[in-house]
C-alpha cells in the first residue's frame, strides 16, 4: 500500500479530487482558514501530537528527529490507535491525503504520520 497517504499544507492546498480524502491532522483549527475554504473531509484531532509534544518541539527542526521517534510512541499507544485504524480503513478505499496548518511541512506530523503510516507493519495488507 505503499504511497496511500500523502500530506500537504492546508493553505497551500487546492483540493483537487486527485487527493483522495482530505483529513486534517492537526489537534488546532488553521488560524484564518474557513471550514468551507479548507473541503475537508475529516478533522482527526485523535492522531494528532499530544500538546506536550507538541509544545516541546515548537517545530524547531533540530529537535525533528526526536519528535519524530516520540510521535511514533504515541502513535503506537491505546490512545491514538482508533484514529490510526481509521485513517487505515480510509486507505484503503482512497487515497489519503492528511492537511496541516503547519508552514515547514516536511518537519510536521504529517509527514511523520504519512511516513509511518505507509511503511507501518500490516499496512500492505490493508
Amino acid at each position: 500500500m505503499a504511497g496511500r497517504f500523502s500530506y500537504r499544507r492546508i493553505y497551500e492546498d487546492d483540493a483537487s479530487s486527485q487527493q483522495g480524502k482530505r483529513v486534517l491532522v492537526d489537534r488546532l483549527w488553521p488560524r484564518g482558514m474557513s471550514k468551507e475554504r479548507a473541503h475537508l473531509d475529516e478533522w482527526l484531532k485523535g492522531v494528532a501530537p499530544s500538546t506536550a509534544l507538541r509544545q516541546w518541539y515548537h517545530h524547531d527542526t533540530e529537535r525533528f528527529d526526536e519528535f519524530r521517534d516520540r510521535y511514533v510512541a504515541e502513535l503506537e499507544d491505546a490512545e491514538h490507535r482508533p484514529a490510526v485504524e481509521h485513517l487505515r480503513d480510509l486507505a484503503a478505499r482512497d487515497k489519503v491525503t492528511l492537511l496541516t496548518a503547519t508552514k515547514d511541512v516536511d518537519h510536521s506530523e504529517a509527514s511523520v504520520l504519512a511516513e509511518w503510516l505507509d511503511s507501518s507493519p500490516g499496512a500492505e495488507s490493508r
